[in-house]
């Protein structure tokens, strides 16, 4: 005799996923302005020739956001991070953008932008 299968419904996922990044914590995302991920980063050393170097003209830990004005043309450049650029990058901070690879480099810190 078998006892009757009873089917247990699958539950519904009723939020949306977040990056711990939104909580405080390390960033769990690869996304750009999150987590810098090592083949991001050594794609970015591999091309040196599309680093553009910029300065620091303002930026805000508490949003992420950093303001750079590139040395070429002295252009504003938005950037956006969740793991701690605009902390590193103060006011005045000579740094680096590379082009192709968004990537932050505020001297031996590597950071994945969000270009805005």
């Amino acid at each position: 005799m078998s006892s009757p299968h009873s089917h247990i419904p699958p539950l519904e996922v009723r939020e949306a996923a977040a990056c711990m990044c939104d909580h405080g914590d390390t960033c769990s995302s690869f996304a750009p302005g999150h987590a810098l991920h090592l083949i991001q980063a050594r794609l970015a050393s591999a091309t040196p020739s599309d680093w553009a170097d910029a300065i620091v003209e303002a930026s805000d830990e508490r949003s992420g956001f950093v303001i750079v004005r590139t040395l070429a043309d002295w252009s504003p450049v938005a950037l956006w991070n969740g793991s701690g650029a605009a902390a590193a990058a103060t006011p005045g901070t000579p740094v680096a953008i590379h082009e192709r690879y968004h990537v932050l480099a505020v001297g031996g810190a590597r950071f994945n932008v969000l270009r805005g």
